[in-house]
């Protein structure tokens, strides 16, 4: 359960909107697409409400309204909008609020740009490569600071237990310690980790990444 309080969302829309609305790269269609902001951030707040806080407030399909645009939509687009969310959620809320709200929106960004990408040969590529089901647990979003010094170090998973390392940002250097076979991971090539195989990681310069959790093979290459 996140410690979010609902009290934050209006300010903290409100601030990152109006970043959103002055950068150069993803203002503009912000600005054509949106004809009332005040209602829009209404419906933004009874949405961040719904993910976070299970309230059920948002009736909406978000999905459906981002393809309307989909001609208009790029990876740098999302990438900076997932910096601004990150630079707002920092300054703006406690931390482990801001984690969890980051976590959030880049799994939202990911299906986003999965489902715009649908009709593209390369987007299809990327979708085959996602497990065909939904993790049933994930670890928060880790930075080469954050990083624990238990997965820097030699540790597997359970008996029956998958993980995919996913690099959000930069490249991670993943070992399996019985091959030795090192694979250098990047937001383009995750990394499957077998049951109770053991295998360790290392950030090469600054890193974002997260493991999800399957309870069968996800079906990635290793």
């Amino acid at each position: 359960m996140t410690t979010l309080d609902e009290a934050l969302l209006p300010g903290l829309l409100d601030r990152f909107y109006e970043r959103v609305r002055e950068d150069a790269l993803i203002g503009p269609l912000f600005n054509d697409v949106v004809n009332d902001w005040s209602a829009h951030l209404v419906r933004l707040t009874d949405f961040w409400s719904s993910v976070m806080l299970t309230t059920g407030r948002y009736k909406g399909n978000p999905m459906a309204l981002h393809l309307k645009h989909a001609p208009k939509l790029t990876a740098p687009m999302f990438d900076r909008w997932l910096a601004i969310w990150r630079r707002t959620t920092d300054e703006m809320l406690p931390s482990a609020a801001a984690t969890a709200m980051q976590a959030k929106a880049e799994r939202i960004s990911e299906s986003l740009q999965l489902a715009l990408k649908i009709n593209d040969p390369a987007g299809r590529a990327a979708m085959l490569s996602k497990p065909a089901s939904a993790p049933y647990r994930s670890t928060p979003v880790f930075s080469s600071e954050t990083l624990p010094a238990a997965l820097r170090r030699a540790h597997s998973t359970k008996a029956g237990t998958w993980g995919v390392i996913r690099v959000l940002e930069g490249r991670l250097r993943y070992t399996v310690e019985q091959s030795g076979e090192e694979t250098i991971l990047d937001a383009t090539r995750p990394g499957k980790v077998r049951p109770q195989e053991l295998h360790h990681v290392e950030p090469i310069g600054a890193i974002r990444m997260r493991v999800d959790f399957y309870d069968h093979d996800p079906g990635l290459a290793a």
